[in-house]
């Protein structure tokens, strides 16, 4: 090869063909209306057409309807990062939080409802807090100490890294309700505790700044309102959108209540309280 023809400069190449816009889908979304504060609002399914948009999820897909079409739909929303378990609601009949799904995992035609097993506010918004408080009264979800004045000026006992992590496994529950709505026992049992409260009574029980036995723990959860109430249909485990590891919760408790039941435990006997202690007991 000569010289000038090292140097013949090399044709420019052909211009790139403009990359194909992207179709969105014409989303149609069917939500349960019903404003109980109102007489004279019925249950009815109202559908609405929205285009979906990159990475929407359900949440942005909902406030869009209530910006652009309907001011008057009812939704819940606080963090909008799967944090606070306020968007919690039935999507295609499953629960799970608005927020954490996206739409391009839904068909194109799909139905929203609101979560069952709680006091309707208005369309998609529940009253969970009601719910959990009562729940958590009932249960004394609060670590018991012996020493009724807390020493501010005191030195805090370190915990071993293992059992702090377990225990924070079971704390990250966000108190969403999805649990209770999948729960088929709450359907025939409305006072049923449900798997939030045996993941309540698991992470209490694992802390070792409460001087709860099982004994104790008995009281508040060895019934057929507490832990031996549950079908073990295992939906609350399958919908909880945080992944807690509530079926073998269930289980352990179960077998630990069962333990504790078995043991002659009699609740006019106080003094009898310490038959199988979850730690040592200190004189």
């Amino acid at each position: 090869m000569t010289q000038e023809a090292q140097k013949t400069p090399a044709a420019p190449a052909a211009p790139a063909a403009p990359a194909a816009k992207k179709q969105h889908r014409m989303l149609k979304i069917s939500i349960l209306r019903y404003n109980p504060q109102d007489p004279d609002s019925v249950p009815h399914m109202q559908t609405y057409e929205l285009q979906e948009s990159d990475s929407m999820t359900l949440f942005i897909a909902l406030n869009d309807l209530r910006n652009e079409q309907d001011p008057t739909l009812q939704f819940d929303f606080v963090c909008r990062a799967g944090i606070c378990g306020s968007c919690a609601m039935l999507i295609n009949g499953k629960p799970g939080l608005a927020c954490r799904t996206l739409t391009k995992d839904l068909p194109t035609e799909f139905t929203l409802a609101p979560l069952p097993a709680f006091e309707l506010i208005g369309d998609l918004s529940v009253n969970t807090g009601k719910w959990m408080r009562n729940m958590s009264e009932r249960m004394e979800t609060w670590v018991h100490m012996k020493n009724e004045e807390i020493d501010l000026r005191r030195k805090e006992v370190p915990m071993d890294p293992q059992l702090a992590e377990d225990i924070y496994v079971l704390d990250r529950c966000v108190e969403c309700g999805c649990c209770i709505a999948g729960c088929g026992t709450v359907r025939v049992r409305p006072d049923f505790i449900g798997a939030v409260g045996i993941n309540k009574i698991a992470r209490f029980r694992l802390d070792p700044r409460d001087e709860r036995n099982d004994a104790d723990y008995y009281e508040v959860v060895g019934d057929e309102s507490g832990v031996f109430g549950c079908m073990s249909l295992l939906a609350c485990h399958d919908f909880c959108p945080k992944d807690l590891p509530l079926k073998t919760q269930i289980a352990f408790i179960r077998r630990k209540m069962a333990e504790q039941g078995m043991g002659n435990y009699d609740k006019v006997l106080p003094t009898q309280k310490k038959s199988i202690p979850i730690k040592p007991i200190t004189q």
